[in-house]
């Protein structure tokens, strides 16, 4: 296992945490220290794809951690350097939004401001219905930016929802290797 220390937050969308969850799985077994983190949203939210309780019990028992969850909880992330790069799966087009704008207003988004500051590398896998419209800027600004590496994506559902795009999760711990060292996988458009 590798001696390096990965945040994990993830956002609502919750149609992918099954599959999130399993490469989450997979990276433990690489990496063994995960820090958990969960947008509001996501720690709170029950939906048609199960509990905010059963996903937060998963969650803890693959990281061996408790989640943080909350602004104060996160805040330590950048000047303890708690983090040698920081994992956000799902990342929402709101959070998309607020990164490429420099917000850190939800406690995924301090935790990458946080964490940035120490020029680590953050790895974004996207998951919007809103990719290919009003969130291709957003994810434009981003590929231009130091330290942020994309897992690569495609849409998800052309005939049904053309502007929608996810990320291949099971290109998720490819990903974060190759941003350990500085490098993005490509291609990042699939």
């Amino acid at each position: 296992m590798q001696s390096v220390t990965l945040g994990f937050a993830m956002c609502g969308s919750f149609c992918t945490f099954d599959a999130v969850l399993r490469q989450l799985a997979l990276l433990k077994e690489e990496f063994s220290e995960i820090i958990p983190i969960m947008s509001t949203v996501s720690y709170e939210t029950d939906s048609r794809f199960g509990t905010a309780l059963s996903f937060r019990e998963r969650l803890e028992a693959i990281c061996g951690h408790e989640i943080l969850h909350t602004i104060p909880q996160v805040e330590p992330i950048g000047p303890k350097k708690l983090l040698d790069a920081l994992v956000i799966a799902p990342c929402t087009g709101n959070t998309l939004s607020r990164l490429a704008c420099g917000a850190a207003d939800t406690p995924v988004t301090l935790a990458c401001k946080a964490h940035l500051r120490n020029e680590s590398p953050v790895i974004l896998a996207v998951s919007t219905n809103d990719g290919l419209a009003g969130n291709a800027e957003s994810i434009g600004r981003l590929l231009n930016r130091r330290h942020f590496y994309f897992v690569p994506f495609r849409q998800d559902a052309p005939q049904k929802k053309p502007r929608s795009v996810v990320a291949d999760f099971s290109l998720l711990g490819e990903t974060v290797r190759l941003a350990l060292e500085g490098k993005q996988l490509q291609p990042i458009l699939m």
